[in-house]
């Protein structure tokens, strides 16, 4: 019986059950996340701020559930981290509290940066008295905070790309994992870096060419998941 005992939390953390977990929490991450930058798309019009009032106050439900959408996804990102620490931290703890570091700061400032959608939500809907705007000043102040959501998410995608960086070099070193997946992480670290820079520096220009940079991240993270879920790692048999 006592052997049994002492086996279940070693069983309770194996390397499988550790990696289909972190899969199962990115997979979250990935669904929520696109669907609130789908729900902030279709509803936020850049530059017209009547449009963007008007389109929250007629689907003020779904600009709720897009806000949840990333607060769940932002608490399934950090959980990945965590358990993603669990896993590979025997490879190097450096570069394995690095990664989760950066998750939670990346986190913590897409949290925060929530904040301002919520007063865009507050402002349009009527819930906090902006009379003294007059209507179209209160229009703009709505497109303004929906904007500053957008701006405050950006320059969280400057932690979301970091974090490939230290999980790139775990992947390759850990053998847990085809060192391919390493490398396209580690791709996928300057894919973000660029992206977000572009698009700050030269905001024309990163437009044209955020999908370009964001595809290898994209297929670098996608690719990851999926090995989680389906092959979760190499280990020996029996282990």
């Amino acid at each position: 019986m006592s052997a049994v005992i002492a086996a279940a939390p070693r069983a309770a953390h194996s390397p499988r059950k550790l990696a289909r977990t972190a899969g199962f929490f990115y997979l979250i991450v990935s669904a929520f996340t696109i669907f609130a930058g789908l729900v902030n798309t279709r509803i936020v019009q850049s530059g017209d701020a009547a449009a963007t009032a008007d389109n929250i106050r007629d689907s003020a439900g779904l600009f709720r559930l897009g806000f949840t959408a990333e607060l769940v996804g932002a608490t399934a990102f950090l959980l990945t981290g965590m358990t993603l620490y669990l896993l590979l931290k025997h490879v190097n703890q450096v570069a394995a509290a690095a990664m989760v570091t950066v998750v939670a700061v990346s986190v913590a400032m897409q949290s925060l940066s929530l904040l301002n959608q919520h007063a865009a939500l507050k402002i349009a809907t009527g819930r906090v008295d902006t009379g003294a705007f007059g209507e179209a000043g209160s229009d703009q102040l709505t497109l303004l905070f929906a904007g500053l959501q957008g701006d405050g998410y950006l320059i969280s995608q400057t932690y979301f790309g970091l974090w490939l960086l230290p999980l790139g070099y775990l992947v390759v070193k850990s053998g847990y994992f085809p060192k391919v997946l390493g490398v396209l992480l580690l791709i996928g670290c300057c894919g973000h870096l660029v992206d977000v820079f572009a698009r700050f520096l030269a905001p024309d220009l990163g437009a044209a060419i955020s999908l370009f940079a964001l595809t290898p991240a994209a297929v670098a993270e996608l690719s990851f998941v999926v090995w989680l879920l389906v092959k979760a790692v190499r280990v020996p048999a029996g282990a």
